[in-house]
């Protein structure tokens, strides 16, 4: 599928990427509580994050269909050294909200990049299992930042960030020095083609094309995970009075069994089944992984239900971007660019909802998040049907 070389650098930079996200989960919390905030605060501060993204991610995927996607990626892996860095210099809310602000800007470039990447450089069967080394990365991000940043937050709120700001410095050494392009002159976009932006009526256009229920899926199904991962440390605190060192170790199990279903499972999977088959089953099983946890009386079984509930979410993400790139009909970094678009509405809005709900009844962002499974689930009823295994039609842009 890859060259061994090229996919341990691709995971690397994946990898510190999430780091730097997973590091603050245990953190922003209790940042938030010195600031005077609570969960609308906290909502907003992951919303900008995603608004940011919803904002860029369609002009970097663009963009690497016409420069490449190594220039790209380079960028994404300095936005995260640069932004991450001034979060520890945060000394109040807002600079913290302007540094996430930034975060989510230039460290946008990273994500369709890396899917652009994979698609450039596999056939349509092997492409489920790439997506899910993706996942596997992000996964492996999560098992390694939360734990490190639960960890290091009793010397210092602040050292964890400048340690994964290190880290992304490294990363993009490694892309710089060693990574190859993966999309060839004689495929990429003309110079004099327009770059493509956040155009929404191009979004709302796309949704009425072949990848349109999959934006909308892309979007339902990060609207309720941020109901999960984008309140979920404050809700710790809040709920069972959990420290950093608790919560980082919480979500080190999440990441652990996230990285361990996508790395091993969604190949497997996504070509016995088909994409569609594991996207329907993922669905459903993630709407009894919200409600067990509301159930979870202690840590133990805080960490059973988290971890049954990111085993049946695990998959999903993976298998929308591998449909949606088998069906689009532009290029791939523009339809990765997209999709993550629509990812990063949804990562907008949730986190809004959650946080607002949160300051209402603890358990709304999880039960609002099983509901908005149980619809995707139903749609996807309809608009997913084909047999098992089978092959979607490809349109090509290269």
């Amino acid at each position: 599928m890859f060259k061994n070389r090229n996919l341990a650098i691709l995971f690397t930079t994946l990898v510190v990427v999430m780091f730097g996200f997973g590091i603050i989960i245990p953190i922003i919390p209790f940042y938030v509580e010195r600031f005077g905030g609570g969960g609308m605060e906290m909502g907003m501060l992951m919303a900008i994050f995603s608004l940011m993204q919803f904002i860029f991610s369609p002009i970097w995927g663009s963009l690497s269909d016409r420069i490449g996607r190594k220039p790209v990626l380079l960028i994404g892996a300095l936005g995260n050294a640069l932004s991450l860095g001034w979060m520890g210099f945060a000394t109040n809310y807002w600079i913290l909200f302007a540094a996430r602000a930034l975060a989510g800007m230039l460290s946008s470039a990273t994500m369709p990049t890396a899917m652009a990447f994979i698609s450039d450089s596999t056939d349509e069967k092997q492409r489920g299992g790439g997506m899910g080394i993706v996942g596997a990365a992000f996964g492996a991000g999560m098992v390694l930042g939360p734990g490190i940043g639960g960890t290091m937050a009793e010397i210092s709120l602040q050292a964890p960030f400048f340690f994964a700001a290190g880290t992304s410095v490294l990363a993009m050494l490694l892309i710089w020095l060693f990574l190859p392009e993966s999309l060839p002159l004689e495929k990429r976009a003309y110079a004099g083609q327009r770059l493509r932006g956040l155009n929404l009526g191009l979004m709302w256009k796309s949704l009425f094309g072949p990848i349109g229920f999959l934006l909308i899926l892309a979007f339902l199904h990060n609207f309720a995970l941020t109901n999960f991962e984008g309140i979920f440390g404050l809700y710790a605190q809040l709920r069972y009075d959990f420290d950093p060192p608790t919560i980082g170790l919480i979500m080190t199990v999440v990441g652990l069994v996230s990285a361990v279903a996508q790395g091993i499972l969604t190949g497997p999977a996504t070509r016995r089944f088909g994409d569609a088959n594991v996207i329907k089953v993922s669905l459903f099983a993630s709407i009894f992984g919200f409600l067990s946890m509301l159930a979870a009386p202690n840590l133990g079984w805080v960490l059973v239900t988290s971890g049954f509930f990111v085993l049946s979410n695990s998959m999903l993400r993976p298998g929308v971007a591998s449909l949606t790139s088998k069906r689009a009909d532009i290029g791939q970094g523009a339809a990765m660019g997209l999709s993550n678009a629509f990812m990063s509405l949804g990562r907008i809005v949730g986190p809004l909802w959650a946080g607002n709900v949160l300051d209402l009844n603890l358990g709304y962002p999880f039960l609002t998040g099983a509901l908005i499974m149980l619809a995707a689930g139903v749609a996807s009823l309809f608009y997913l049907s084909g047999k098992p295994g089978a092959a979607v039609e490809t349109v090509r842009a290269d």
